[in-house]
């Protein structure tokens, strides 16, 4: 573990940069970048179990009168709430004749196909049977035993969280031409946020990499100083660790200073190929912000405000991560990836 001091709390969340060190003069982060440390990292992911688990978008994207759809692996499959308000899905295709039933609406519970007004409330029909779904409170999450072809789990492994009633909590997704190991594998390199992401962070520090800890038998964590930037020389100083509990999940973790217990989770989903044959992946990224500042509790009453800034926060870094994610999937498709 590295000696530096740890992220202080002032009276205040906002710190000055006095002495802010230009883009080009910051100190170079390649020859810690290792390719085989960010590989073997990425390896042990992949090989965590899921239980066949799959993000499919936010919970309050499942609304009262409208479905959540989405493919997965190039399957379509469709979720809703019942009458009990209880989440239910499955198929995403009509077994009558096909239609989707993405574009259907949901009367009373139950979802009713626009093409001939067939009724699904959950349960088995002939040609249709329900999949295996689960709400957090925050992601709602899809079973598919055929895709992932793990054995099954009750419920999707779900990081830690602070609790949702003291969180400020956002949801955002897009989606990129690669797969879901290039978008973990992108997570798992820290050592890019301040040369690729100048505009939100400065002053990072890799204060620990997988292999390099002596208190846990080498560690699987990165710990990461850093300072998120909010404008000009304003920024708050945290540090955080990055984790790879599955392989389509990295957590970030708030562990010291501001916002401590705050968490952001990249998911990665696949969505199957495009017209082209080239896979897509879905990310869906959900931040918990939480905090004991006095001033906390309002800024949660203004969420409907805040989101939106939130969302477009995450929307900025994925614009490059996602590059990032598809040149890494470009290159590894024609054996040229240096790791």
């Amino acid at each position: 573990m590295s000696t530096d001091p740890r992220p202080r709390r002032g009276r205040v969340p906002l710190r000055l940069r006095r002495h802010p060190v230009p883009w080009r003069h910051q100190r170079p982060t390649w020859r810690e970048a290792r390719p085989a440390v960010i590989a073997a990292a990425l390896a042990r992911a992949l090989a965590r179990p899921s239980g066949n688990w799959y993000v499919l978008g936010a919970s309050t994207d499942v609304r009262p009168a409208r479905p959540l759809s989405g493919t997965v692996a190039g399957a379509e499959v469709v979720v809703w709430r019942d009458a009990r308000g209880r989440l239910v899905g499955g198929p995403g295709a009509c077994p009558h004749l096909g239609a989707p039933l993405a574009d259907s609406p949901v009367r009373c519970g139950t979802l009713v196909c626009h093409w001939h007004g067939l009724a699904l409330d959950g349960a088995p029909f002939a040609g249709w049977e329900p999949l295996p779904v689960h709400d957090d409170g925050v992601l709602v999450w899809v079973r598919l035993d055929t895709v992932g072809e793990e054995p099954p789990t009750a419920a999707p492994l779900v990081p830690d969280r602070p609790p949702r009633t003291t969180a400020l909590t956002s949801v955002w997704r897009g989606a990129g031409t690669c797969e879901p190991e290039d978008v973990v594998a992108n997570r798992l390199d820290p050592w890019h946020g301040a040369w690729f992401h100048p505009y939100s962070f400065v002053d990072l520090t890799v204060v620990e990499a997988p292999g390099t800890a002596r208190d846990d038998g080498g560690g699987d964590r990165y710990v990461v100083d850093v300072s998120f930037r909010l404008t000009g020389r304003l920024v708050v100083p945290v540090r955080a660790e990055f984790t790879a509990p599955g392989p389509r999940t990295v957590v970030m973790r708030i562990t010291d200073g501001e916002g401590t217990g705050s968490v952001v989770e990249s998911h990665a989903t696949p969505l199957g190929p495009d017209g082209s044959g080239r896979p897509r992946t879905a990310v869906v990224e959900a931040v918990l912000a939480t905090s004991d500042r006095p001033g906390f509790p309002l800024a949660r009453r203004m969420a409907p405000v805040l989101r939106p800034l939130l969302r477009a926060a995450s929307g900025r870094l994925w614009r490059d991560d996602l590059a990032y994610a598809e040149r890494r999937g470009h290159l590894r498709a024609r054996g040229l990836f240096p790791g």
